[in-house]
């Protein structure tokens, strides 16, 4: 299961309303939701949302007539997730998804990645997907860029702490974010991908990756004016429009978080 750090940092309500309230929040939402609308198998195919949380996506998603089930580690996510209407959740870890092979539609896995440290489990994570998935499934696996802290922490003030600087130095290394001293405003204990690995993690579990899309790109750090640009619906779908026009550009996918479209090898 999660370690501990993690498991508080979530039963805080560390992330809580995220993707509702803060204009970055809201654009990783409107991307995220724009990608799966385009990706994912038409409804009523059945989803499992692994890391799911309290059924942000997978409430929109039974609304459009998925069959959605959400795994997570978190029992406190999994009973609000669960009082969704067409929502089914349960318990669980990306690493042991209480699930038959071949029978979803498509996974997403929206936090399993970033909270598992060790590559190897990491491997387990990606193979428990392509186990569970059919074979002409879909898996939308959402990672976080390894060098995002730094564009992060710059712009919201956050190297004016020098214990942050260890931190993205540390990060810049290996891939580990670890929050030591538990600072609320940063993040929890999570490993960041460079770009590349998220070509290598899933084949080695016996996956094909289609796609690596860009989700926010630079966005998430123009300050004001993407609170301008979200309060008008014109401009935010024109937005959408020009970020789906890079969003498989690889040079940008150092400074986001990033989607990864990837199906069995033996589909």
């Amino acid at each position: 299961m999660l370690r501990p750090e993690i498991m508080n940092y979530y039963q805080r309500g560390g992330e809580r309303n995220r993707l509702t309230v803060s204009s970055r929040g809201r654009l990783e939402f409107l991307r995220t939701w724009d990608v799966l609308t385009r990706v994912l198998p038409a409804p009523p195919a059945t989803v499992l949302d692994v890391g799911g949380a309290t059924g942000v996506y997978a409430g929109p998603l039974a609304r459009a007539g998925y069959r959605v089930c959400v795994i997570d580690p978190v029992p406190e996510y999994v009973a609000e997730a669960s009082a969704l209407d067409g929502v089914a959740a349960v318990v669980g870890d990306g690493r042991a998804l209480p699930a038959a092979d071949d029978t979803a539609d498509a996974v997403l896995l929206f936090g399993p990645l970033y909270h598992v440290l060790d590559r190897a489990e990491r491997i387990v994570v990606w193979r428990e997907a392509a186990r569970v998935v059919r074979p002409e499934g879909v898996i939308v696996a959402a990672t976080i860029s390894r060098f995002f802290p730094l564009f992060d922490g710059l712009t919201r003030g956050f190297f004016r702490d020098l214990r942050y600087r260890r931190l993205v130095e540390q990060t810049l290394s290996d891939g580990t974010y670890r929050n030591v001293d538990g600072e609320p405003a940063w993040f929890t204990t999570a490993y960041l991908h460079h770009p590349d690995e998220l070509l290598s993690e899933p084949a080695e579990a016996g996956l094909m990756v289609r796609r690596r899309i860009t989700v926010e790109g630079p966005l998430r750090i123009i300050g004001s004016r993407l609170d301008e640009i979200l309060a008008d619906p014109q401009e935010t779908a024109v937005m959408l429009e020009m970020l789906r026009t890079v969003e498989d550009e690889p040079s940008l996918l150092g400074d986001s978080h990033v989607l990864s479209v990837a199906t069995p090898l033996r589909g």
